[in-house]
């Protein structure tokens, strides 16, 4: 009865809807009137609307299942088992996420302490819990990251650029070369 690009395009929209359809409940309670309607309306519409801006975000950092493998986050550890390639690496182990493209396909380069590197395709199946994951690490810049997941274009200037092969986009603060 719908149309499979409209029922996609919702499935992909669904938490922004949902968080849409919260503020509105929230406003149309505060429209009632009242001490305590009131606030309580204004309060809910307020979460929810910050619950939107969470899913949006959330939604631009979702790239699709095109590529091969699967991405879990279980218990402090990413894991990617891909056909060809895979392994894990610890979360509180992180250094550095790097956005790196080969042959056409962008990939999160995850590095820990030790040295040891995971490659996860960025459009994996699974691949939109790293959202969660990326938004703990101390410091990351949420913003900065989806801009340079944007397409080419679409950025304004702050994406990936032609011929740019890695971009760091959050590196561990303190995991430099000391000179003591």
């Amino acid at each position: 009865m719908i149309r499979p690009e409209l029922r996609d395009a919702l499935w992909r929209w669904r938490e922004v809807i949902a968080a849409a359809a919260v503020v509105a409940l929230g406003l149309w309670v505060a429209s009632g009137g009242g001490w305590m309607l009131v606030p309580f309306g204004l309060g809910l519409a307020g979460l929810a609307a910050g619950l939107a801006v969470q899913a949006w975000r959330r939604m631009r950092f979702a790239q699709g299942a095109d590529a091969p493998g699967v991405v879990e986050v279980d218990e402090g550890q990413i894991s990617y088992m891909g056909p060809a390639l895979g392994g894990f690496v610890s979360v509180p182990e992180l250094v550095e996420v790097r956005l790196v493209t080969l042959r056409g396909r962008r990939l999160w380069r995850l590095r820990q302490a030790d040295g040891q590197a995971l490659l996860v395709p960025v459009d994996a199946a699974g691949a939109g819990a790293l959202f969660d994951v990326f938004a703990t690490l101390p410091g990351m810049d949420m913003p900065g990251l989806l801009a340079a997941l944007a397409p080419e274009g679409r950025s304004g200037g702050t994406g990936l650029v032609a011929g740019e092969a890695m971009r760091v986009v959050w590196r561990r603060a303190g995991t430099g070369v000391s000179t003591v």
